[in-house]
């Protein structure tokens, strides 16, 4: 977990001020980066290790409690003395590993804290399966790829495809996680009294099951990372069908300044823009917003601002300084404690 995390910030620092398409509802939106939409799916990871780490920090230990949890019989032991009760409960504590134990308990302990520890991990499967779909999405339009193994048969009917096979796998398996959580809920609600034992059997499979394929996700993710191939020359192009629609309000805004009536500028900018959008929708053309803009002589007095009013660049805002401050105060901190364990050379296809 703490390698696809670093992968993912070398990634994204690499790639802090490449401009992309932005998608809201899967549609193109405003740009942002390569780096930054990286950082987004590093937040998630950085949350889950924090909760992680915090699940495992509240974890305590059963402790000696007795049949139902009043330690009736280690008082009869002790001859009525409370004091050597306590004792032996916090000496087998420590001898277990554990910080604490719970003051109280039934036969078991509390099966919400099964919940707890399972929740976590149902929430990791969301992240994956988020970043996987990303991923996947990306392939689509070839702007990412997952490693592609050089005797990997990208599809048995088809031989062109390169399936985001891997990103797949962690999608379909962080369904089961996230649905393995609800077996805890369950049987944390159907416990009677000091307890029954209708929760041992479902624990057997739920917990190490849920364990077992968190593991194996996060194994494939960081294979995953390690190999992402970024096209940023199809990134361009894809920026380029879409800019000189977005860039209208900065056309505008340049015509005003160099003394033009913002109602007529906008008039113009309308009907160039619906012709435009009409040969790509309709004739499947190219995006010729901008030629007809260099076409029409309104829009003489700032031709020769146009290459900069279309600078990718101007329209990511403050992503590659988000970038920046976000991997030094957010991503940093969390990998500092596993540096020692990360000694391992990645070989990134950037």
């Amino acid at each position: 977990h703490p390698l696809a995390v670093l992968v993912l910030s070398l990634i994204a620092e690499k790639y802090a001020d490449l401009p992309t398409l932005g998608f809201t509802h899967y549609q193109p939106a405003q740009l942002t980066t390569v780096g930054k939409r990286a950082c987004l799916w590093l937040q998630d990871l950085v949350m889950d290790m924090r909760n992680l780490q915090r699940a495992r920090e509240d974890l305590r230990f059963r402790g000696v409690k007795g049949t139902t949890g009043t330690q009736a019989s280690f008082l009869q032991l002790f001859q009525g003395d409370h004091e050597k009760v306590e004792e032996l409960d916090r000496k087998v504590t420590e001898m277990t590993g554990f910080k604490k134990s719970y003051l109280v308990t039934g036969q078991t302990y509390s099966r919400k804290v099964d919940i707890d520890s399972l929740c976590v991990l149902a929430s990791l499967g969301a992240t994956v399966h988020k970043i996987c779909t990303d991923i996947r999405l990306l392939a689509n339009l070839k702007e990412i790829e997952e490693p592609f193994e050089k005797e990997q048969i990208g599809s048995s009917a088809m031989p062109y495809k390169r399936n985001p096979m891997r990103a797949e796998r962690c999608c379909s398996l962080a369904r089961h996680l996230m649905a393995l959580v609800s077996d805890p809920l369950q049987t944390a609600a159907v416990q009677w009294l000091e307890r029954t034992l209708d929760d041992s059997a479902n624990r057997r499979i739920s917990l190490p099951e849920s364990f077992l394929t968190a593991d194996i996700i996060l194994s494939t993710l960081q294979n995953i990372t390690e190999g992402l191939v970024v096209y940023p020359k199809v990134i361009e192009r894809h920026i380029r069908h879409e800019l000189p629609f977005m860039a209208t309000e900065n056309i505008i805004m340049a015509m005003v300044k160099a003394g033009g009536n913002r109602q007529d500028c906008h008039e113009k900018i309308r009907v160039l823009s619906q012709k435009a959008a009409a040969a790509v929708k309709q004739e499947g053309g190219d995006n010729e917003l901008l030629a007809r803009v260099q076409a029409d002589p309104y829009f003489t007095p700032i031709l020769g601002q146009l290459d900069s009013i279309l600078d990718p660049k101007t329209f990511i805002g403050r992503a590659p300084q988000q970038v920046t401050r976000f991997l030094s105060e957010e991503v940093r901190p969390v990998l500092e404690p596993y540096k020692s364990k990360m000694d391992v050379k990645t070989e990134l296809q950037l």
